[in-house]
This record gives structure tokens, C-alpha cells and sequence, in this order.
């Protein structure tokens, strides 16, 4: 769905020349990329996720994201989790929420890719 958030950030992060790998339950391509069910199902390996769901699905996927050694977490606008940003902090995770990456680009202190 072009209108949502979810969709805006993913086009603007691969115009910024960033990997993106949708994962949703439907659809087989977006944007152009091949559209994966969970994590397990992509084999490359990822720097970041953003996630769009509520909050209580980042404390579920924290040991996702160490088995996949993935090392930033970005909970999007008006999605948090105390726990999980505690649990991330013992995990040397990255973590990140309430902020949308898209709006916090230009404040990025890499170069693009």
C-alpha cells in the first residue's frame, strides 16, 4: 500500500541506495524486492531492522536478531518498548524508537552507500 508509512520509508531508503528486504505476509515483490514471510527466510545479512508492528513484537524477535547477529533496532514513530530497549542495551543492540528513520536520515553521521 503506497499510502502507508512502511512503504514511503522503504522507497526513500532505497533511494538512498539501501538493501531493503520487505517482509509481509502478502505480496511477492515490493519495490521491486522480493518479498519474505519472517527473517529466517533471508539468507543476507542485514544491519538494521526497522520495524513497523506494535511494540511487543520487539521484545519477540530479540532472539531472532541475535541468532541473525543483526545489530541496530529501529522501532518507527509511536512504537516503543521499555523492555526491549533494555534488553537490547544487555544484548549490545542497538536500539532505537518512537523516531522515524526516514525523518532522522539527515542527522546520520555515515555516508550514504
Amino acid at each position: 500500500d503506497k499510502t502507508k508509512a512502511s512503504y514511503r520509508v522503504a522507497e526513500f531508503l532505497q533511494r538512498k541506495n539501501y538493501k531493503i528486504f520487505p517482509i509481509y505476509p502478502k505480496e511477492e515483490f515490493i519495490l521491486n524486492e522480493k518479498v519474505y514471510r519472517n527473517l529466517d527466510q533471508i539468507e543476507e545479512k542485514i544491519d538494521t531492522l526497522i520495524l513497523f508492528r506494535k511494540g511487543e513484537v520487539a521484545l519477540e524477535i530479540l532472539p531472532k536478531l541475535v541468532e541473525k547477529n543483526i545489530k541496530n533496532l529501529w522501532l518507527q514513530l509511536d512504537i516503543s518498548n521499555e523492555t526491549a530497549k533494555e534488553e537490547c542495551k544487555k544484548l549490545d543492540i542497538n536500539f532505537i524508537q518512537n523516531r522515524c528513520i526516514m525523518l532522522e536520515y539527515p542527522h546520520f553521521k555515515t555516508k550514504e552507500k
